[in-house]
């Protein structure tokens, strides 16, 4: 997964801006919620056709969605809703962004294959996100995947920017979907070598 390669040194640097951030007054959980208003107005400019504005807002979206983290190990207020309420409201951010995206196909019409492929992406996202989630309430650690989620805000801002939100449509829905797929095989293999158990 491209985001393993960049993890250390990113959290890093977001580590000092984090640290700032928390002599002030926000708290990582408003943290989370500032940074679902910024994916809710990337939704907003991408609806209005403005692409490559909404390709840089997502970028910054993007990258302020991981500074509740960064606030929560500076202020050591590392909590179980905490992380939970990120990743609730992640889930929530993507599927705004979509939303965004099949407003703007909607507005200008370009057949009915957006409109599909769409549906296909926030499916291979959304699955990707629950399999995750699934199999760590079974006790599988996993985070492997060629198209976590910050490969695809990437990749969506990428082909934003470069005015083909078509090509983004049809990488992420394929790829995300393969993604879901690949997460399904490890927990099987996972839950292979450890043998008969009874999941709930």
């Amino acid at each position: 997964m491209i985001s393993d390669l960049l993890a250390d040194r990113v959290r890093a640097h977001l580590q000092h801006v984090g640290a700032v951030l928390a002599r002030g007054r926000l708290t990582p959980n408003m943290l989370t919620v500032l940074g679902f208003l910024l994916n809710l107005a990337v939704a907003v400019v991408l609806a209005l056709g403005h692409l490559q504005a909404a390709g840089l807002l997502a970028l910054f979206a993007g990258a302020f969605d991981m500074l509740d983290g960064a606030v929560a190990r500076a202020t050591g207020k590392i909590t179980l809703f905490g992380g939970f309420l990120d990743s609730f409201i992640d889930r929530y951010s993507e599927a705004v962004v979509f939303g965004g995206i099949l407003i703007y196909f909607l507005r200008v019409p370009h057949g009915d294959l957006p409109i599909v492929l769409c549906y296909a992406a926030i499916v291979g996202s959304l699955m990707v996100s629950y399999a995750r989630a699934r199999a760590e309430a079974a006790g599988i650690a996993l985070t492997a995947g060629i198209f976590a989620r910050p490969e695809r805000i990437v990749t969506l801002a990428l082909f934003l920017l470069l005015n083909r939100p078509i090509w983004a449509l049809w990488l992420l829905a394929i790829v995300a979907n393969i993604t879901a797929l690949q997460r399904a095989y490890l927990v099987w293999r996972e839950a292979h070598r450890a043998g008969p158990r009874q999941l709930s």
